[in-house]
């Protein structure tokens, strides 16, 4: 694993497209005065920093980058051309420390930060929580951002490893736009357009839109893809700005589940091997709309409220999982169907201001956020004939001998068994102020208190006779505060040391023995660093320590309520584990010359289950926690030449490295009761060994290009080691990562 990390880290030196978003209005500048042997003074040149200043959206209070007791990142509009990414992932890669876990089923990706999931509520678009469940549109992105830490101050139920924010691009009241074309690997290609411009002088506009059809480096599977992305900018007055945004999706993809597992072992077949069937199918709708708000009382104090709608529709139909695959390689294929609706509503209220208390400076932000979800999830089951309760399979193949052209082809009939509707309610309150004592020293402290409320009604349904069954689980509240304090010292206006000291809330599955609902679980994190700009930001550094503690995890309860009986029901719990999260991450950002923007970055984390029952189904104290890689690093390079003969010439290269991990599940003890029974009963215990290791890999892409006047091509070769390795979800979704492939973007801007 060393030698893979050096060998990525040497060739990371040659990658980037993760330079910081820049603007027009954040660039630093360095003006250069030459002359020649003559005393002749020659042209000027000028060499723009990427080192962003500016407030970023995801903290949502105004605070400038510098004045933050925490790390971000911010990938701009630029670098995603620049990289010619198409999937969210792509763009990920220019994160230290957020990396893929899984892509289960082919049709969403999963990702990790600082040891945890952020799949499921840290993922953000303009600022109100979006469905993973989708793979989402990134032509349309102006940026993404990343807060990582803990963000439960602003956002409230979110794990503790960072938010991901992605912003839309909005109108301009400057008329311009753009066309352009990819074209690759596995006949894909994607026209896209993006026009803007003013309607009159106090309404804008903006129109994004594209279209994407491919086939796969995996045998049948398929993807297309339609979005539409209008928005419009309304200035009502000169302090007041209303902006309206909707987008819709619509994706047809092909359900794949990869190559899969037999016992800890990865099935060595060809990459491009699929085993699902042939009429196997999957469909994904999404659209939301959006009003925004923005209202100046003067140049001190600010009104926003934000407004959201957001519809989702996912369905498929296939074989199931590679889960059962026996150590011949025989395969008896599952069959799965079923459909996710969810509704979401969000409002959020807010104010920024800035005032003085005799020498020192108040930078306060408070408001209220509401959200309201609604989900249906659809079960549907196989079975051997439409009245019968028994479960039927498709049919068994050989991994090994597979020949797609002679496998079973119809398509079977399936019939609803159960229907589950959750419906989630969220609201929050807070307050923070950045206290400027001096220009060098700041304090940030906040907090939050934030209410959820969830219930699941789920309706089963039987035959033979027919019946329908309807379980109405009791409600859950959790009601939690969280603080947030940071101190920030600056010394000079180009370094910042930073320590900070924050809480989150986790909601928990499970009773009590009591049978009461489960608390939250409540997470400590504790982080510290420091950012630094050499040379007017031509060099800028940024590196952070941190640790978090889970101190009442919950775990399998060891007794039932009686405190004598052994308890063998997962469901019944207690909050007595604890698991702890500690690393470090540094990031480099560079623009030695004109035109060159060179990014670097490594990441290490230890996550550990610190304490555990012991009892059965309770994790192995002192084992990793899976999917949780201790090593990752990028490097990259993006080069413009912006002078000379052959002034318009690009190219870079972007690497990533991942280091070992564990794919499928963490370790677990188990408890068999020991025969013939005895009194008191007596167990046996072993561990299961469920975990499966993953080596470590690299993979390098680069990319060439050329831009004249209005039009520009750009050619990207990815992976260009032909790296084998693999996202792993849980035990089943073992998905292989692309292989070598080719990618042209040809683009005409006006």
């Amino acid at each position: 694993m060393k030698y893979n990390l050096l060998i990525a880290l040497s060739l990371l030196s040659f990658a980037s497209y993760s330079q910081d978003y820049t603007s027009a209005e954040n660039a630093s500048t360095v003006n250069d005065t030459v002359k020649n042997k003559k005393g002749e003074t020659l042209n000027e040149v000028l060499i723009t920093a990427n080192k962003p200043k500016k407030p970023i959206e995801a903290a949502r209070s105004g605070i400038k980058v510098m004045d933050l007791p925490q790390s971000v990142q911010i990938i701009g509009s630029e670098v995603i051309e620049q990289q010619q990414a198409i999937r969210l992932s792509e763009v990920v890669k220019n994160m230290n420390g957020v990396y893929v876990s899984s892509a289960r089923g082919g049709a969403q990706e999963s990702f990790f930060s600082r040891g945890y999931d952020m799949s499921a509520n840290n993922m953000f678009k303009n600022g109100f929580r979006f469905n993973s469940g989708s793979i989402p549109e990134v032509s349309s992105l102006e940026k993404v951002e990343f807060l990582k830490g803990s963000a439960a101050l602003l956002y409230g139920n979110v794990a503790p490893g960072g938010i991901l924010n992605m912003v839309t691009k909005t109108p301009k009241f400057t008329s311009g736009g753009e066309v352009s074309m990819q074209m690759g690997s596995y006949s894909y290609y994607k026209p896209a357009v993006d026009f803007y411009g003013p309607l009159n002088k106090y309404i804008a506009y903006r129109f994004t839109g594209s279209y994407e059809n491919s086939e796969s480096f995996r045998d049948v599977v398929k993807n297309e893809r339609i979005y539409l992305n209008p928005s419009f900018l309304f200035n009502v007055t000169d302090k007041t700005q209303i902006t309206v945004q909707g987008d819709y999706l619509s994706a047809d993809w092909t359900p794949d589940f990869g190559t899969g597992i037999i016992g800890k072992e990865l099935v060595n077949v060809p990459r491009n091997n699929f085993y699902g069937a042939l009429w196997s199918n999957g469909n994904t709708k999404s659209a939301s709309a959006s009003v925004l708000v923005n209202h100046n009382f003067n140049d001190n104090w600010k009104l926003n409220f934000n407004s959201s709608f957001q519809n989702y529709d996912r369905t498929s139909k296939s074989t199931s999982q590679l889960s059962t695959i026996d150590t011949n390689g025989n395969w008896t294929r599952p069959l799965v169907q079923n459909q996710n609706l969810e509704k979401i509503f969000g409002d959020q209220l807010s104010l920024q201001g800035i005032f003085r208390t005799g020498s020192i400076k108040h930078q306060i932000f408070t408001g209220v956020d509401y959200e309201n979800s609604y989900a249906t999830a659809y079960t549907y089951g196989f079975f051997t004939s439409p009245t019968s309760t028994t479960v039927a399979t498709y049919d068994t193949i050989n991994l090994y001998s597979f020949n797609p052209a002679n496998q079973r082809t119809d398509e079977p009939n399936s019939r609803i068994t159960a229907i589950a509707d959750t419906k989630t309610e969220r609201f929050g309150a807070y307050a923070q102020d950045l206290i400027s004592f001096t220009d060098q020293i700041k304090l940030l402290a906040g907090i939050r208190w934030s209410w959820q409320q969830s219930q699941v009604i789920t309706d089963t349904y039987k035959v033979n006779p027919n019946t329908v069954t309807t379980v109405e689980a009791a409600k859950r509240v959790d009601k939690a505060f969280s603080p947030k304090v940071g101190l920030v010292y600056q010394p000079t206006r180009n370094t910042s040391l930073f320590a900070s000291y924050s809480n989150s809330f986790t909601p928990n599955s499970g009773l009590t023995v009591d049978g009461n609902i489960i608390e939250s679980s409540l997470i400590d994190q504790y982080e510290a660093g420091i950012k630094k700009d050499f040379f007017s930001g031509l060099l800028s550094t940024n590196i952070t320590l941190y640790q978090i503690t889970n101190s009442n995890l919950a775990q399998t309860a060891p007794y039932q309520a009686d405190g004598v009986t052994v308890n063998a029901d997962t469901n019944i719990k207690m909050l007595g584990g604890a698991t702890k999260s500690k690393g470090v991450e540094v990031d480099i950002t560079a623009t030695p010359v004109e035109g060159l923007n060179i990014n670097a970055g490594y990441s290490y984390n230890d996550m550990r289950y610190t304490k555990t029952s012991g009892t059965s189904g309770s994790f192995v104290e002192g084992d990793r926690v899976a999917r949780t890689p201790q090593n990752t690093a990028n490097l990259s390079f993006f080069y413009k030449l912006p002078a000379g003969i052959l002034k318009g010439l690009t190219f870079g290269a972007i690497g990533n490295y991942v280091g070992e991990r564990l794919g499928g599940w963490n370790d677990d003890y188990l408890w068999t009761p020991v025969t013939p029974a005895t009194k008191p009963a007596t167990y046996t215990v072993t561990i299961r060994d469920r975990d499966i290791p993953l080596e470590g890999y690299t993979t390098i892409d680069v990319s060439a290009g050329y831009e004249w006047r209005k039009f520009s091509i750009l050619c990207r070769l990815s992976n260009i080691t032909n790296e084998l390795n693999y996202t792993v979800h849980e035990n089943y979704s073992v998905n292989p990562i692309a292989p070598r492939q080719v990618m042209t973007s040809l683009r005409y801007k006006f």
